[in-house]
């Protein structure tokens, strides 16, 4: 019969951790299968989780005025609808009222670039050419399905309604969340996993206040800078500043980059070096002053690991998956983060 101690100790260490390797791949596949599978109902429960983080600290200070906790969700609901809805209409009206003019922008910034860089800068002329054309032809498509897109705007329409009434009773019935989770598993795991829960829940909390706080400060700033420099649609770039630094790093460069060659081709080559010199004043001043004092209690992630878990979501759930792989991941890290605290070797 063979013997497992024919096997010397380093295989047989290998061995427990490709065990283990496979029991969790194969859990995860299982879990993003389901939550592929089931996505109209798992969408709606991640997105009022994100918001019952954001807001807690407002429904809490609602409590401390001692209102009731059903009046006090309610408000903050109201208060959610009240700002998600003040945004969007400030983002959107303002990338509208400019995006023309920043989409002519780059048209000029690619046959700037296409005349000192040939034929680099000339298929960027012909991407920002062609984009008004690919979009009046979804345009089109789009308005000759009507009911396929009155569809989703209902499903959009009911997501939302749902994620808002799932934050109502996650903000009411939060106190009996920890009872819940201790009646769910054994009694000697209960606490195990209610400090799980509690640090997973910690590290989305302030992921979302601090890349909120982050995202204004960086909006604010990179806007009063192209006001300054009179760069066009100063308003309508801060606004895609805004809505881009809710995607780590990629968001960032991106809306950067279309601030800078908007100035480039408006205003010429000093005023875009002077707008690509605000924009990194930004990000360093967000890197190394912003990042460690807003987000310095919550789990800090390598950049390498933020961009890989981006391209995951974006692969499985498109933009709504690039929203939320990186808050998911940072509650996988407070996870491992607490089992580690718990059951790793002392030091």
């Amino acid at each position: 019969m063979f013997s497992p101690s024919v096997l010397p100790e380093s295989a047989r260490r290998l061995a427990a951790w490709c065990a283990v390797a496979l029991v969790v791949s194969g859990v995860g596949a299982v879990g993003i299968w389901l939550t592929i599978t089931f996505k109209t109902a798992v969408t709606p429960v991640l997105l009022a989780i994100l918001g019952t983080a954001l807001l807690g600290p407002f429904y809490r200070r609602l409590l401390a005025m001692r209102l009731n906790r059903s009046l006090a969700a309610g408000l903050t609901c109201v208060a959610v609808v009240a700002v998600v809805g003040g945004a969007g209409y400030i983002v959107v009206s303002a990338l509208v009222d400019s995006g023309d003019q920043i989409v002519s922008s780059l048209k000029q910034a690619g046959k700037d670039l296409g005349k000192h860089f040939g034929a680099a800068g000339t298929s960027l002329d012909d991407v920002v050419g062609n984009a008004k054309t690919l979009l009046g032809k979804f345009g089109a498509t789009a308005a000759s399905g009507v009911l396929t897109g009155i569809s989703v705007v209902g499903e959009l329409i009911a997501t939302a309604v749902l994620a808002l009434l799932l934050m109502f009773f996650f903000l009411r019935d939060s106190d009996k969340v920890a009872d819940s989770l201790r009646s769910l598993a054994p009694s000697e795991t209960g606490e195990t996993l209610e400090a799980m829960a509690r640090r997973a829940f910690g590290a989305v909390e302030g992921f979302m206040r601090g890349t909120t706080v982050i995202a204004l400060i960086d909006a604010v700033c990179i806007t009063v800078g192209l006001l300054f420099l009179e760069v066009p649609g100063a308003v309508g770039l801060g606004a895609l500043v805004f809505v881009g630094a809710y995607i780590p790093y990629l968001g960032a460069f991106l809306s950067g980059t279309v601030a800078v060659l908007v100035a480039l081709a408006d205003r010429g080559w000093v005023t875009g070096l002077w707008a690509l010199g605000v924009v990194l004043a930004v990000q360093v001043l967000e890197g190394h002053v912003l990042q460690p004092m807003i987000q310095s209690r919550t789990v800090q992630m390598h950049p390498a690991v933020v961009i890989l878990a981006i391209t995951a979501g974006a692969s499985v759930a498109g933009i709504l998956g690039i929203l939320l792989a990186v808050p998911l991941t940072a509650a996988a890290f407070g996870v491992f983060s607490e089992l580690r605290t718990r059951y790793g070797p002392a030091s």
